[in-house]
């Protein structure tokens, strides 16, 4: 089977435990307003790899990894379920730990085939209410949030990713309105505050397209602390 990747990061250390390799695919189905990767949207011919090959290129990382493990990310990984399976059989040989980085945007019995090989979600949530996810994101609150109630039924560990964009998502109440939303849930172990940044920009001018949050400020690290604190 063949995929569509984007790129392979080989000593990823900010997504999931230890030292990782991070496999980004292609497709998404968001276009959320404060996007990193506008260059993973689109699924091109020239990125398709088969499944046996991308595997092996990640298991010669084996000896930097072994301890770490493996991110499927993007784009939407979840657009790519089948053929992240079959990855992820083959990783499992390796005994390699495997977490799935996605915005809990597609449920469907492909997905659910590849959470049963995946030890751990990184679930971005990325707004706290359906009419914010709709505006800033394209998607749905409610789909992410039965995602989320998957992996609590089957006890698949959760980090909980969000990130803070000033004048969006940046108040106190805005906080604490998560906390109060992610309380119930058992399967999550940790909740990261990720800062609005805007590195991306010359990405985005780069494909000619329009950056909806140019004029926006990046978050401050004092502010972060300060909301993460309410967590």
């Amino acid at each position: 089977m063949k995929g569509y990747v984007h790129s392979l990061q080989s000593m990823g250390t900010v997504d999931g435990p230890g030292v990782r390799a991070v496999l980004f695919t292609e497709g998404c189905p968001l276009r959320c307003a404060y996007c990193h990767n506008p260059d993973t949207w689109e699924m091109k011919e020239e990125s398709l790899i088969s499944a046996e090959e991308i595997a092996g290129k990640i298991i010669r990382l084996y000896p930097y990894i072994k301890n770490g493990g493996v991110t499927f990310s993007g784009g939407e990984p979840c657009m790519q379920s089948e053929f992240l399976y079959e990855v992820a059989l083959k990783l499992k040989e390796k005994k390699l730990h495997i977490a799935l980085d996605t915005s809990g945007c597609i449920l469907d019995d492909s997905t659910k085939k590849l959470l049963s090989v995946t030890d751990m979600v990184l679930l971005d949530v990325k707004m706290t209410s359906e009419e914010d996810y709709k505006k800033h994101t394209g998607g749905s609150f409610t789909e992410t949030m039965s995602f989320l109630s998957y992996l609590d039924e089957k006890g698949i560990e959760v980090r909980i990713r969000h990130v803070v964009v000033p004048g969006i998502n940046d108040s106190e109440e805005d906080i604490i309105k998560l906390k109060e939303i992610l309380s119930p849930y058992s399967c999550i172990t940790k909740t990261e505050l990720l800062p609005f940044r805007t590195l991306c920009l010359e990405k985005y001018e780069n494909m000619g397209i329009d950056f909806p949050l140019r004029d926006t400020p990046q978050l401050g690290s004092e502010r972060l602390k300060e909301l993460q604190s309410l967590l």
